[in-house]
């Protein structure tokens, strides 16, 4: 049997291929890169208008018990006690040695109970580490296969939920979330997302998925976007992707989350102690390109001609219109914005610099409604 035979495919596979979807491997999953108009296309009009994304492959778990939030506090780099029924919060898994074992985003849905949305790839490892280290009285539950996800992304995304019915003045707030039912099917629907447009992530019963996605894809000027797209937008803003800027070579801090895992404080969680008495081997920066040749995963990065580090993640930014990257620069190295450099790989170098992330400064993802 061969590789491809074993990869799972979401309910909309069959949706993916009427559209002209082009199909690749990605974390187990066969899914949409892009579709009959292009990934650059996709890019401008989530920008633009509002694209959705099927994100079924993407895990779900449930927590509950009483003391889940002192429990998930110890165990995840962000506080999770001091979290709001009704928000959502980015947050990471790390292992004793402080490296990321996963990125996730953490839902509290009540006082003792709590939805946790992790990356496809780590689904599996995530679950049993959580089994592991909850204690007895919280309830795990792995809800990923009867839980589908749909991403509805860019400026107009509210528009066409007021369109089916929701009262755009009831919608979430960025980082919030809503119990509540579209054309019927009921859903949970967060103001959050991967492409730093105003957005909404819709949680829902997986045999539903036919229904939402047809419903959603006949309103006005919606389109669907592959994982390409979703990867250009992302990497636009900034966006660390699990196995690229986050990985088990990784600390949350060398990938520039310090400020928001807040290791001043006192609060002890795996790997904390590791965070705290250990200087970073590396730094996170962006970097924005002499033209329009993309650096891959891998390349080089050479400072004053010297290697200092390789790049994350590399493509051509559609909406600037050049190729940006990240990369890891050695702490040995003193670097600051502004600062030229080389991308090289045995067949060629591109010049570029140093610049802030994110590289897109336009984005609706916190705009109010």
């Amino acid at each position: 049997m061969s590789d491809s035979e074993n990869l799972k495919v979401t309910p909309l596979y069959d949706r993916h291929l009427a559209l002209g979807a082009k199909m690749v491997p990605f974390a187990g999953w066969l899914m949409p890169v892009q579709y009959a108009e292009g990934i650059i296309a996709e890019h401008r009009h989530t920008r633009t208008l509002v694209s959705i994304f099927d994100i079924f492959h993407m895990g779900e778990f449930r927590v509950k018990g009483e003391d889940s939030a002192i429990a998930l506090d110890k165990i995840l780099a962000r506080a999770v006690a001091d979290q709001k029924p009704g928000t959502c919060r980015y947050n990471f898994m790390l292992n004793d040695k402080g490296a990321v074992i996963d990125d996730l985003i953490v839902y509290r849905i009540a006082e003792n109970e709590f939805f946790i949305v992790v990356n496809a790839g780590t689904r599996d490892n995530d679950a049993a580490r959580f089994r592991e280290l909850l204690p007895e009285n919280i309830t795990f539950t792995d809800e990923s296969d009867s839980t589908a996800k749909i991403d509805l992304q860019g400026p107009e995304s509210a528009d066409v939920l007021a369109a089916l019915g929701l009262k755009k003045e009831s919608l979430p707030l960025y980082y919030r979330w809503m119990n509540t039912a579209i054309n019927g099917i009921p859903c949970l629907l967060s103001r959050t997302g991967y492409t730093g447009e105003l957005g909404f992530e819709i949680y829902f019963p997986a045999d539903k998925s036919e229904s939402m996605w047809d419903l959603l894809l006949k309103q006005k000027n919606v389109k669907p976007a592959g994982l390409g797209a979703r990867d250009t937008l992302r990497l636009e803003m900034g966006y660390p992707l699990y196995g690229h800027e986050l990985n088990l070579n990784t600390t949350p801090v060398e990938a520039g989350f310090s400020e928001i895992i807040r290791l001043g404080e006192k609060r002890d969680f795996i790997g904390s102690d590791v965070l705290r008495n250990s200087q970073p081997k590396k730094r996170l920066v962006g970097i924005e390109l002499d033209g329009r040749r993309a650096a891959r995963e891998g390349t080089n990065v050479l400072v004053g001609g010297k290697p200092a580090g390789t790049v994350s993640s590399g493509a051509f930014s559609p909406s600037l219109e050049k190729a940006v990257a990240m990369a890891f620069i050695s702490e040995e190295f003193k670097i600051s914005d502004g600062m030229g450099l080389e991308l090289a790989t045995e067949r060629f170098k591109v010049s570029g610099k140093i610049v802030p992330v994110p590289f897109y400064k336009n984005g609706t993802a916190r705009t109010k409604i």
